[in-house]
């Protein structure tokens, strides 16, 4: 993206700084602008390759109705642009009605470097690949772990249709992408669909694409994710989340390898390696009506499932020095290692989020801690408490009931903030919406 110019519009002067401070090492040129007013002058007097919109000005601060004005009037004076809509309360209705309205991509505040970074280089149509070294992020020299790289080892080289199984937290995206690095296919792009964050409305959209005027807002011609997959691997993350309609539809492109855009007839060949994930009982989904039976003996040529960390033993304390030494460069942090309790108490933690959930943790621990060695209160203080607190409540050892308490604690000691919530549960954004909806909190 060095040749490209990016446009930052945003009320927060402490917003433009800090996205312009990381972002200026990756375009030619960040123009931040802080009045929404001055869009036109900006849009008629200079050429912009991106911009990045805040949804919330002043005026309303958490509906998005300005953010939604400022996009339908950049579109109507440069109906090329290419908009992402950045915003502080996002939730999928916006999202949604964002992307309906011709914005590329929405990103929500605060935001992950690279996370922010990818959503940029996809609305550019750039490569978003995330680029790895294969195994060497799967860490690990527990028997489970060796069992299942093995087998990766085995099959990355073949096309075969991969299904990739496991809890939360536990790795399958890293995985998905070892397959892919270890594949023929390395060179070509790896495209990820993480369908639990895509409203229904929008997933056949994202998956096979449109054409201009095939639904209202429809401006212009859009690629789908097969198209952009072809010659490389496309990995559908919680597949099980497929709606039977679109089910069909993916096992009739996986039988013809064609595929068609949203509103129109044209089939257009695809080529592409299949990798989906999910940690939904699939095969119990398949044999009560949920999941296409014919569709998972498709997509289930070889499957891998990912061992939870309460069963990876030692590899509990390599992942944590591991997080450790990453996130202490990271921040700048001196710190000299794992204390010996920490260890102790580490392995003997159960780990629900799994891998997710100790990253977050030492991440947290590195930023916060006042020790040379990071120690038990470090990364344990806040999470032992609410845990606690929350058996003591507790009546039976039902999971469900437990999950419950303790999601509704994490709600509580964040005031109802999402991204909080999720971080210190070792859960995605949307994972938490979706235990909150079964749950009824």
């Amino acid at each position: 993206m060095k040749d490209k110019k990016l446009l930052i519009i945003d009320d927060d002067v402490d917003i433009l700084s800090a996205a312009r401070l990381f972002l200026k090492r990756h375009f030619e040129e960040v123009v931040i602008e802080k009045n929404p007013e001055k869009i036109p002058f900006l849009l008629n007097n200079y050429e912009f390759d991106l911009i990045l919109l805040d949804m919330n000005f002043t005026q309303d601060v958490n509906t998005g109705r300005e953010g939604f004005q400022w996009l339908d009037r950049i579109l109507d004076l440069k109906p090329k642009s290419k908009v992402v809509l950045f915003t502080a309360y996002g939730d999928v209705e916006m999202a949604v009605k964002a992307i309906k309205l011709g914005a590329k991509d929405f990103v929500l505040k605060p935001w992950d470097n690279d996370k922010l970074l990818n959503t940029l280089k996809g609305a550019l149509g750039e490569e978003t690949e995330e680029k790895i070294t294969g195994p060497n992020l799967l860490i690990g020299e527990s028997d489970a772990m060796k069992a299942v790289m093995e087998t990766m080892q085995r099959v990355a080289q073949t096309d075969a249709n991969i299904l990739i199984l496991g809890e939360n937290g536990t790795g399958k995206d890293l995985m998905a992408q070892a397959l892919h690095q270890n594949s023929g296919r390395k060179e070509e792009p790896f495209i990820r669909v993480d369908l639990a964050a895509i409203p229904d409305t929008l997933v056949e959209s994202e998956l096979f694409g449109h054409i201009k005027g095939s639904f209202t807002d429809a401006r212009e011609d859009r690629k789908g994710k097969f198209e952009e997959a072809h010659k490389g691997t496309l990995f559908l993350d919680e597949i099980g989340n497929l709606s039977l309609p679109i089910q069909s539809k993916l096992l009739t492109v996986l039988q013809n390898r064609q595929v068609s855009r949203v509103g129109e007839n044209k089939e257009r060949k695809v080529d592409f390696r299949l990798i989906s994930a999910t940690n939904s009982p699939i095969f119990e989904e398949s044999t009560n009506g949920k999941f296409r039976q014919d569709l998972l003996y498709r997509i289930n040529t070889i499957s891998l499932e990912m061992p939870p960390l309460r069963e990876r033993g030692n590899d509990i304390i390599l992942l944590g020095e591991h997080f450790l030494e990453l996130y202490a460069a990271k921040y700048n942090r001196p710190l000299d290692g794992l204390s010996h309790a920490l260890k102790k108490e580490m392995l003997r933690n159960p780990w629900p989020g799994n891998v997710r959930e100790l990253q977050h943790a030492i991440e947290r621990a590195v930023i916060l801690s006042r020790n040379n060695k990071l120690e038990v209160e470090d990364v344990f203080g806040n999470v032992s408490r609410m845990k606690a607190s929350t058996n003591a409540e507790l009546k039976s050892y039902d999971l469900e009931e437990m999950e419950k308490k303790l999601i509704t604690k994490a709600l509580k000691q964040f005031n109802g903030n999402i991204s909080d919530a999720a971080k210190e549960l070792g859960l995605s954004r949307a994972a938490l919406y979706r235990r909150i909806e079964k749950y009824e909190i």
